[in-house]
């Protein structure tokens, strides 16, 4: 197993309380695999993954509980210098936002080459001519002569081929992808998904994509776990995700994807909002906005039932869901 995250908690401690961001949240991921984590803006996703990388700003966040797994050791138990050494050379992050993520004072070539001065030790002048040989693995032109140019001279896709060669500049076990398609057009962003699939396949690392694009997902993911309120209400292989749901909202979201067969219909949205993380409501968190909704619901928390033997589903009623 290469990540494997158990039973984490994450909170914030906010003027309004505290905000219970990660709940429980149970993942693995094997080398070579790619986990989705879907979900509506604000479930933990992000989260998550920040604690996983060991870069969760402490405070206002909190680890109050849970295991991070990486080839068998907890990273929660590390101290920040042996977590520094994992990340980018075990480990790696892609963040959403290039263009912040990015330094804008710095040649993106002196970013890249700075991985390899820091961690193999390398000359500047080495160091520069493998992020030259990392940026035309990524596809960006005339490489040699725009090594020396800065992230606003870059399109939005190039930026983000940048920060996915800085990604594998140290040929990580494992790449987080946090939403890497963002305010990206449709065909950049099959071009970037393209991209991490080939590179996944070349270094056969493990890669778990945060994403609320079920379209991204349906191509490049093995499974999908699906975050509500901070817990995972559903988790399976991608196929029996879309053929049949087995959580209402899992259902919900694909409900809202818009299809071709429906052209000039009105497009189906979940109601209501997602819940105030300071009052997360008992029972389901789902529950206000369920249209399976009974008093079971609203009065006990439901486990993570075990739809089959690589399916779990934290609906009271996942039959009825799964038979649609």
């Amino acid at each position: 197993m290469l990540l494997e995250v158990r039973d984490l908690h994450v909170e914030f401690h906010t003027r309004d309380g505290v905000a219970k961001a990660v709940n429980g949240v149970s993942y693995q991921v094997d080398a070579g695999e790619t986990l989705a984590i879907l979900g509506e803006s604000g479930c933990g996703k992000s989260v998550t993954a920040q604690a996983v990388m060991g870069i969760l700003d402490m405070p206002p966040g909190r680890i109050t509980g849970g295991e991070v797994l990486f080839q068998g050791r907890d990273l929660l138990k590390l101290k920040e210098e042996e977590r520094r050494r994992v990340r980018g050379a075990g480990m790696a992050m892609i963040f959403q936002d290039a263009l912040s993520s990015l330094n804008p004072v710095i040649p993106v070539g002196d970013q890249l080459g700075e991985m390899f001065v820091v961690h193999r030790g390398m000359s500047w002048k080495e160091a520069r001519a493998r992020a030259v040989e990392l940026m035309d693995r990524v596809r960006i032109p005339a490489a040699r002569e725009r090594v020396r140019q800065y992230p606003h001279q870059f399109s939005g896709g190039m930026r983000q081929r940048i920060m996915i060669a800085m990604a594998i500049a140290l040929e990580p076990a494992l790449i987080i992808a946090d939403e890497p398609t963002t305010a990206l057009d449709v065909t950049v962003q099959a071009q970037v998904m393209d991209l991490l699939a080939e590179l996944q396949r070349e270094y056969r690392m493990g890669l778990v994509l945060i994403t609320h694009d079920l379209g991204v997902v349906a191509d490049v993911a093995d499974r999908i776990a699906v975050m509500y309120a901070g817990r995972i209400v559903e988790s399976a292989p991608v196929y029996d995700i879309y053929k049949a749901p087995a959580h209402p909202y899992t259902r919900g979201l694909l409900d809202s994807i818009p299809r071709l067969d429906q052209k000039g219909q009105e497009l189906y949205a979940i109601r209501g909002l997602p819940p105030n993380l300071t009052r997360i409501p008992p029972g389901c968190a789902f529950h206000p906005r369920c249209p399976l909704a009974r008093g079971l619901c609203r009065a006990d928390e439901p486990p993570l039932f075990e739809v089959s033997a690589t399916r779990g589903s934290a609906c009271h009623f996942w039959r009825e869901c799964l038979d649609g």
